[in-house]
């Protein structure tokens, strides 16, 4: 099985390195696009530049995800680095989640909100059909920021906001399946690390038996070699003693 490149050469990591400085890009563009006004040529030149780089942050989030889905099917990473790559994909599309919602939040209906699109007009078709909408006023500052508004028809509109409501639905829904991976995740982690506990005091309990032994083998070792020292000493006593026997007889 071979492993990760500990020499930072990795091609995914070095894509995955690109796709989070996109994902700081983007939202520096947004912040940046919000000192215009939403209707100039300004405003409008960073929205489609966002939305393509937008894009091609999906795109990447998509191939470094099946990139470590082979990977995982070819065991060229071990399993714990798929984990861990899975977590940091996981983490990007969460990113891309929140992004597309902040983006769709400030550009979907000139930021009119839900209640001024579903609720009743105050003065609904009293002029020959024409419908005059609730506006903050921040926006009535510039009656003509609206350009054609008044052109959409309610059905319209209710479209557009229907639409988003969905995608908000489907972003979150996506989110949701990342955090129950997580927390599948996490949960195979404590599991492990319960694992790696009982290992802990299994070794413990061995090592206090090991010492136990030698403790009672180093007092055995002692015990002997006490007895070696008097054996010894008992020997020269009786070998003097013969040794004066013998020289009292000659």
């Amino acid at each position: 099985m071979a492993l990760v490149d500990i020499d930072g050469n990795d091609p995914w990591l070095t894509e995955y390195e690109a796709c989070d400085a996109l994902a700081r890009e983007i939202m520096e563009q947004l912040m940046y696009r919000d000192r215009y006004h939403r209707t100039s040529e300004a405003y409008a030149h960073h929205s489609a530049n966002i939305r393509i780089r937008l894009k091609q942050f999906t795109n990447q989030v998509q191939e470094l995800r099946d990139k470590v889905n082979v990977a995982r099917r070819q065991h060229t990473i071990t399993s714990e680095e798929a984990e861990r790559r899975t977590r940091q994909v996981e983490q990007l599309q969460s990113k891309d989640v929140q992004i597309k919602r902040l983006y769709e939040s400030k550009t979907q209906s000139l930021g009119l909100s839900r209640a001024q699109l579903l609720g009743p007009s105050t003065s609904a078709f009293a002029d020959g059909g024409t419908t005059s909408w609730g506006i903050d006023d921040e926006d009535e500052a510039d009656p003509n920021q609206f350009g054609d508004i008044n052109d959409a028809t309610v059905p319209d509109l209710k479209a557009q906001k229907q639409q988003l409501l969905q995608q908000q639905e489907e972003g979150l829904e996506q989110l949701s399946k990342i955090i129950s991976r997580q927390k599948q995740i996490a949960q195979t982690i404590h599991s492990e690390v319960d694992n790696h506990n009982e290992i802990i005091d299994d070794l413990a309990d061995h090592m206090e038996r090991t010492d136990e032994r030698l403790i009672d083998g180093t007092r055995m070792v002692r015990t002997i070699s006490r007895k070696d020292s008097v054996c010894g000493y008992w020997t020269i006593i009786i070998l003097l003693f013969f040794s004066i026997i013998i020289v009292s007889t000659i």
